[in-house]
């Protein structure tokens, strides 16, 4: 009855359904995590009007990664550095100092690290050298030199004329500086956290699990199956983010290089040309032949406004950052004639009217005016340099040619822009990729690789425990608890394998109940048949319930002692126990003047009683056939086929010897005999127990299996306990 209140209430809660719950605490954590950039821009924008040299934009970061998780810290980390910006010109190149920062505030909160006062000054000195050693890095990376003028002067005073210790004296003032702003960042966060009630804190925690929060056990479980099976589904996905992410980022950040690129070239060209107009304004084409028939040196010639172009063009390039030199050239049989340059004498002395043999890309320029084409800006080599030249012609009133204006811009200027634009890309990328590879690893370990994993530890679990109905209950029970809950087709699977689960809970219940009603129905066909043979015999009072008790003693022990372990399997001691009151199931043949002659048999007599075990034998035969009882029935006809066989080969019907006669009837033939010695007879009153131990002790080896006498011995205690239960009174 009590069984079946059992099934009936479990099977109601198996078929409850699966509720969603409403995480209120996600509100909670967008509240808070907007409260924490709020603050970060707040108190940075006071260390900025302050002059302080300080930053304390951190607050925020560190409070929302203790209650929040390195996710959340993660955002505010960044958003924070992308919105300090008017307060900190340089403040979106440090996300990745940021986001560092969040990390390590969040993994030392899991592992309950920050509950520990000792630990606390270990968290602002991991919080400062992240913040110094790489702060100062990206510093001299942007700034050339460090951000706050305090920590400049002091570095050079310590360093003086040493260029790398001036580098190194800045990282350890810096590392100072963030030694006193993490501090006041941990103290207010921890601060801020205390007046946070705990059930809130880790309602934030686990407002982002997507089933039953894990607590640290189990996460590191399901990371060690993951270890344990190599390339598991983890590494597979982080592998599948960081290649993505890193090829997206990569192709984008060349797009973004080459377009940039391209736009300053053209912003060069723009100079060029308009370069080229101004120079055009001082030149005039009807003086360049003039100027060259002159054979002067430049600064000879005295013509009429050379002087004036001159000095004006050496003007033009000192007012523009980008264009390295300006030539004023006229090209006539294949080779060329410098009018004007904007070098100085002592580097080119310009000679009217000398020309020089056309260069390389002068010969590519040439063949271009021979045709009628003007050339286009073009790259050219000199001395380790790269130039871009532009060749911009001018021409007189008749419409004739009389030379170009040729603007030289170095290379190095866009190679220098490119530097620069990629070095801070690369910075803000780095931030920004770690954010989108922890929210890709968030997303797949809370979405894909928790539930999983708690499903397979469940899953194991429900089919380690299926052989007990009540842990199989409660493995189904576990399995409904994790509440799987992403919405997707995992949901879907999670919900399939709940009702699975309880189905096949009900089904064992229904098969152990089927079960249990054949084993009754076999066990009273057993006792019927044994009580036949008993009511015949009116010598054996509770013979049967005696050596079924000491069969279990002895076959129990024998397993407790690890003899024949790969025999004695709990459904085999089952089967051996429950088959015992059948051994002497043959003397149902005996005829009543041999079965309860009250003397000593004579030798026919006790030949015709030696037949029981092949009565016995042919009965349980009928009976297998019969029933189909092979399983269980077996060792019945075992017992009561060979049950006086004898372990040095001289007992009966077949003589057997040694491990050949079947472990049931070794079993059974130590407490037969037990019984027959300690319970009186109509021939004989019932032994001593010490003199029937001392029996068994001499049969041992020779009568009976060494092994079973041991343990029956051993067991002396329980065989006490079954004599005084069935003594007659």
């Amino acid at each position: 009855m009590e069984q079946e209140k059992k099934r009936r209430l479990f099977k109601r809660h198996g078929q409850k359904h699966i509720a969603k719950p409403i995480n209120r605490y996600i509100w909670t954590r967008i509240s808070f995590s907007v409260g924490a950039i709020l603050v970060n821009l707040l108190l940075a924008w006071l260390a900025s009007i302050l002059h302080l040299p300080l930053y304390l934009d951190m607050v925020g970061t560190v409070f929302v990664s203790m209650i929040g998780g390195s996710f959340s810290g993660l955002i505010v980390a960044v958003l924070t550095c992308i919105l300090i910006t008017p307060i900190n010109h340089i403040g979106l190149y440090f996300s990745l100092v940021s986001v560092m920062i969040a990390l390590t505030t969040a993994w030392f909160v899991r592992r309950k690290l920050v509950d520990r006062p000792s630990s606390i000054p270990v968290l602002i000195l991991v919080l400062a050298l992240i913040s110094g050693v790489f702060g100062t890095c990206f510093q001299w990376l942007l700034l050339g030199e460090p951000q706050f003028e305090e920590v400049r002067q002091t570095a050079q005073m310590m360093a003086g004329d040493s260029a790398a210790g001036y580098f190194f004296c800045s990282m350890l003032l810096s590392v100072g500086l963030n030694l006193f702003d993490k501090g006041i960042s941990v103290g207010l966060a921890l601060l801020a956290r205390h007046f946070v009630p705990k059930h809130v804190r880790e309602g934030i925690w686990n407002s982002g699990w997507r089933q039953k929060p894990l607590g640290e056990a189990e996460i590191r479980e399901i990371n060690r199956q993951s270890a344990d099976m190599g390339r598991s589904l983890r590494f597979r996905m982080a592998v599948m983010v960081l290649m993505s992410t890193l090829l997206v980022s990569v192709v984008l950040i060349r797009i973004s290089l080459s377009v940039d690129s391209q736009k300053q070239r053209d912003e060069h060209l723009i100079i060029a040309e308009s370069t080229a107009v101004m120079v055009k304004q001082y030149v005039d084409p009807d003086l360049v032949d003039a100027y060259l028939r002159s054979e002067l040196p430049a600064q000879e010639c005295t013509l009429e406004g050379y002087q004036e172009a001159r000095k004006m063009i050496r003007n033009l390039v000192d007012s523009y950052d980008a264009v390295s030199e300006i030539h004023v050239v006229q090209y006539r049989n294949e080779r060329s004639y410098v009018i004007f340059s904007s070098l100085p004498e002592e580097t080119e002395p310009v000679v009217l009217g000398s020309g020089v043999p056309l260069e390389v890309n002068e010969e590519y320029i040439y063949d271009q005016l021979e045709v009628g084409e003007t050339p286009p800006m073009v790259s050219v080599e000199y001395a380790g340099q790269t130039y871009l030249l532009d060749y911009s012609p001018f021409y007189n009133e008749s419409g004739q040619c009389k030379g170009y204006v040729v603007v030289s811009i170095a290379e190095g200027a866009t190679l220098g822009f490119e530097k620069e634009y990629l070095t801070r890309t690369l910075l803000v990328f780095l931030g920004f990729f770690v954010l989108i590879l922890g929210y890709e690893l968030w997303e797949v370990g809370h979405y894909l690789i928790y539930p999983i994993g708690s499903l397979s530890l469940a899953a194991e679990g429900f089919l380690t425990g299926i052989e007990d109905q009540e842990q199989l209950d409660a493995n189904v029970r576990r399995i409904r608890k994790l509440n799987i809950h992403t919405g997707d087709e995992l949901e879907k699977l999670y919900k399939a394998i709940c009702e699975m689960a309880s189905g096949t809970a009900e089904q064992v219940r229904s098969i152990r109940h089927f079960a249990e009603a054949t084993a009754r129905m076999q066990n009273g066909l057993i006792v019927t048949m044994a009580d036949m043979v008993e009511n015949r015999d009116s010598d054996t009072g509770a013979h049967i319930q005696k050596t079924a008790a000491y069969v279990k003693i002895i076959a129990e022990g024998l397993k407790k002692h690890g003899y024949y372990a790969e025999k004695l399997t709990p459904q085999y001691i089952a089967n051996v126990v429950m088959s015992a009151p059948l051994h002497d199931v043959g003397k149902i043949n005996i005829p009543d003047a041999v079965l309860n002659k009250p003397g000593k048999l004579t030798e026919e007599e006790f030949e015709i009683m030696k037949t029981h075990t092949t009565h016995g034998k042919r009965i349980m035969d009928q009976a297998i056939n019969t029933v189909g009882g092979e399983n269980y029935l077996k060792e019945a006809r075992n017992m009561a086929a060979f049950h006086h066989e004898r372990w040095d080969g001289k007992g009966y019907p077949e003589g057997l010897h040694g491990q050949v006669i079947p472990l049931s009837a070794r079993i059974m033939a130590v407490a037969d005999v037990f019984d027959a010695l300690t319970s009186p007879r109509v021939y004989k009153p019932a032994f001593p127990l010490e003199k029937a131990v001392q029996i068994l002790e001499e049969g041992a080896g020779t009568q009976f299996d060494p092994k079973c006498v041991e343990v029956f011995l051993d067991e002396m205690p329980e065989v006490k306990k079954v004599l005084k239960k069935y003594q007659r009174v």
